[in-house]
This record gives structure tokens, C-alpha cells and sequence, in this order.
């Protein structure tokens, strides 16, 4: 009997999926768990393993496509099995939320999985808000989700002409102002492999689904919040000193210990000082997270990826030495779980590997801040109105100006390179 594989749902808030590569053609056998294709998200690139032994008997979605979950992508059977084309969704194997029924009826008569608050909702359906209307509607809250203010902001402009508008609420024309998805589409079919030509002395790269991803999400951070960097110089010495007396030890453990598990220790000590930093902004209120689960910024072949460390105020040097390494060996080769590159409460993205000094990184949504940590170097200093050469290195602390203001950020900065320059604590 043929088994259909299908668009899972990779976490509670990823309902679609691009087809990034199918490692199996039409007519190849495959074992039962054996990776069969790979999906990307918005959250993470990962693989799919098969869900039955047989053979690729068709394969229903071509690389580049991006579908909905639960969509079918593939049939296995049995070697020369027939099988009539099977229906485009089926029922998604985790908990479903309810589904938007894409009709002109007001909301009052159907469901949505708009993640609404009550009091949304229900300014929807008093206001009789078709799908079509709702779709126009751009969310500032949490997540992109649709706010009291969004929908008052529309009630505000719904059926006036543009001439009736303020000229800052009418709407921009203009590539600039659409969004990625009017201007490219969604692809419908594998992206060639030879870039298309636009002019002389220029050509057109298409876009990768991860490319698109990063580039909306850092958009959406920069229209949600205020950015604010503050940047901060801290001392080393003390924790190369100690990163140099214990490496061989850490190594007979199969751990590499870098100075990236070190700067997660410190950020767990300043966000236990400073909780506020810990927390998220929303219309309802400020979100305060209890867990602390900070996200390392890994580079990888087409773009960045932010696996977490769970509760890493649990874990002990080692252990999240031992997290680093893997999380970070596992994001470079593609094999990251959804769930973890999900529920950070803080980022730290060290640039320094390459080179830069400081930068100013782009808040992670929905957190409030992120570190930013650049490149170590040997450079003069005045201790104790003496000169001494010190490996010094520059701390950027990005943060959203709504929920912070520059007297947390500075302290929660001035705990952290205390935290360092005083290792190990005493």
C-alpha cells in the first residue's frame, strides 16, 4: 500500500515549508527513516526522513516550491505500483489550529489561525472585517501579530480614497514599498541554476528561501523596534589565562572549549542582575521570561542560524561548552531539531571570527536584545597611569529602546564585562 510523505508542520508557529532538495528521484528505493529530502523555513533547514520502506514512486512538489503543511510531497510503494494522483493536503499530524476559510464573509462567521487576542477578535467580527481586508492589515505586535492599534489604525482609513489620506498614511508605490513576495513570488518552480540576465554588466541571483527569510525577519525587527547600541571594552587577560589552563583538560572530554561558552556564562550572570534585558515588549504588557535560553548566531553556506541553548543558567562551563560544539557543529551540516532554534530569550552573534572590531546587530524577534562581540586584540591601555598591552576586545549591546533605556543597557553592559575581566569569580 502506498505511504504519502508530507509538508510536516515544524513547530507550533512554522505553518509552511520550502522544498530545498530532494535527495531521492522518482524510481529510487528508500529505507524507512532514511532522509528523503530536505524542507527550510523561516526557523530552520532540516531533513525529513522517509516514512515507509519502498520505492519513489512520484514526487508531487520540485525543489523551490514552497507549500503549506500538510501538504502531500511524495508517494513510496511497492516497485511498479499504480497509484492515482492523491489529494493536493491531508491532515497535518500535529495539532492543528483552526484555519482561515479564505471567503468575503465577516469574521464573526468563520475561524482563523491568526494567533488573535480576544480583544482583536472581537473587534473583527463587531467590525465585520472580511479575509481580504484582514490580509492588508501589516501586525506590530509580537511576532507580527495584529494588535487593538493595528485594527484601530485600519477601522481609522477603511474606505477612504487616497486623495482623503494624510500623505504619510497613504500607501507607497514602488518596488521599495512591496513586499518581497509581490515582487519576486513565490517560486513555483526549481530556481535555474544559471543566474538570469537584467542588463549589461548585471544579473539577477535569485533568491534563496533562507535569504528571504533572513531578509524579512531583520526588516520586521527594524520596523517593530527602536534599535539602540550601546558598546562596551572589556580586558581578557583573565579568561584567556584561564581558557589556556584548562583547554587540554576540556579536550579529554571531547569538548573544545572557546571563548563563546564564556560570553554565554556572562550573559547568564548579567540577565539574572538585569531581568528586564530577559524580557519581551508587547501592546498587552512586558512579557517576563523565567528561563534564560540564550541563541549563539551561527554563519553558515547561505545565510545565519540561531540554535539556542536551554536553560544555559543550569548548565555548568562544560556543559555549555559541550552545548556550543554541538549546536553549532549541527547547524553547519543541516541537522537542527525546529525546536532548537526556538524559544531564545537572548542572542549573542560573535563577528570577531571574521575580523570586525563592533557592530550594531539587528535585535532577534520577539527578544528585546542581542550581543554583538568582535574581534580580540592586543592594544594599549592605561592601568594604574601605567601603560600595559592587553588583549582587549569591543562589546555592542543592541537593544529595543521601548522596553530598555540606555541606564539598563550600560548596566547590564558593565556586569557583563565585570563578569569577564574578573573570571573566574571569586
Amino acid at each position: 500500500m502506498a505511504t504519502t510523505v508530507v509538508m510536516p508542520q515544524l513547530g507550533e508557529s512554522v505553518v509552511e515549508g520550502t522544498v530545498g532538495k530532494w535527495f531521492k528521484q522518482v524510481g529510487d528505493k528508500v529505507e524507512q527513516y532514511e532522509p528523503v529530502m530536505e524542507v527550510i523555513t523561516d526557523k530552520v533547514t532540516t531533513e525529513i526522513p522517509s516514512p515507509a520502506t519502498g520505492i519513489l514512486l512520484q514526487i508531487l512538489v520540485p525543489e523551490g516550491m514552497t507549500v503549506k503543511a500538510g501538504t502531500v510531497l511524495a508517494v513510496i510503494g511497492a516497485p511498479g505500483e499504480q497509484v492515482s494522483a492523491p489529494a493536493p493536503t491531508v491532515q497535518v499530524a500535529a495539532p492543528a489550529q483552526p484555519t482561515i476559510q479564505r471567503t468575503n464573509e465577516p469574521t464573526s462567521q468563520r475561524t482563523t489561525n491568526l494567533r488573535l487576542t480576544p480583544v482583536v477578535a472581537r473587534m473583527i467580527a463587531e467590525n465585520q472585517i472580511t479575509d481580504a481586508e484582514l490580509a492588508t492589515i501589516r501586525g506590530t505586535g509580537e511576532g507580527g501579530r495584529i494588535s487593538k492599534k493595528d485594527i484601530e489604525m485600519f477601522l481609522k482609513t477603511r474606505g477612504a480614497k487616497p486623495a482623503e489620506l494624510a500623505p504619510w498614511e497613504q500607501p507607497g508605490t514602488g518596488e521599495l514599498f512591496r513586499p518581497t513576495e509581490e515582487v519576486f513570488g513565490k517560486p513555483t518552480a526549481p530556481p535555474s541554476p544559471t543566474p538570469a540576465r537584467s542588463g549589461a554588466g548585471e544579473e539577477i541571483v535569485p533568491l534563496s528561501p533562507m535569504r528571504k527569510a533572513i531578509a524579512e525577519h531583520m526588516v520586521r525587527s527594524k520596523h517593530i523596534a527602536p534599535h539602540v547600541t550601546t558598546v562596551h571594552e572589556a580586558d581578557l587577560s583573565r579568561i584567556i589565562e584561564y581558557q589556556k589552563a584548562h583547554e587540554a583538560e576540556f579536550a579529554q572530554q571531547g569538548v573544545k572549549l572557546t571563548f563563546t561558552a564564556f560570553f554565554v556564562q556572562a550573559a547568564v550572570a548579567a540577565l539574572k542582575a538585569f531581568p528586564i534585558v530577559n524580557a519581551s515588549f508587547t501592546e498587552q504588557g512586558i512579557v517576563m521570561k523565567r528561563d534564560l535560553n540564550i541563541g549563539i548566531a551561527v554563519a553558515i553556506d547561505d545565510g545565519l542560524i540561531v540554535p539556542v541553548i536551554k536553560h544555559a543558567d543550569e548548565k555548568s562551563l562544560l556543559g555549555i561548552a559541550r552545548a556550543v560544539n554541538d549546536l553549532a557543529t549541527r547547524a553547519r551540516e543541516k541537522r537542527l531539531q525546529p525546536d532548537e532554534v526556538q524559544g531564545g530569550t537572548f542572542t549573542i552573534t560573535n563577528y570577531g571570527v571574521f575580523g570586525s572590531l563592533f557592530g550594531t546587530p539587528v535585535i532577534n524577534q520577539p527578544q528585546s536584545a542581542i550581543l554583538g562581540v568582535g574581534a580580540i586584540q592586543k592594544r594599549p591601555v592605561v592601568i594604574h597611569d601605567a601603560i600595559a598591552i592587553r588583549p582587549m576586545i569591543y562589546l555592542a549591546l543592541t537593544f529595543d529602546h521601548r522596553l530598555l533605556d540606555g541606564a539598563i543597557g550600560d548596566q547590564f553592559m558593565q556586569k557583563f564585562k565585570r563578569f569577564l575581566e574578573e573570571y573566574p569569580a571569586i
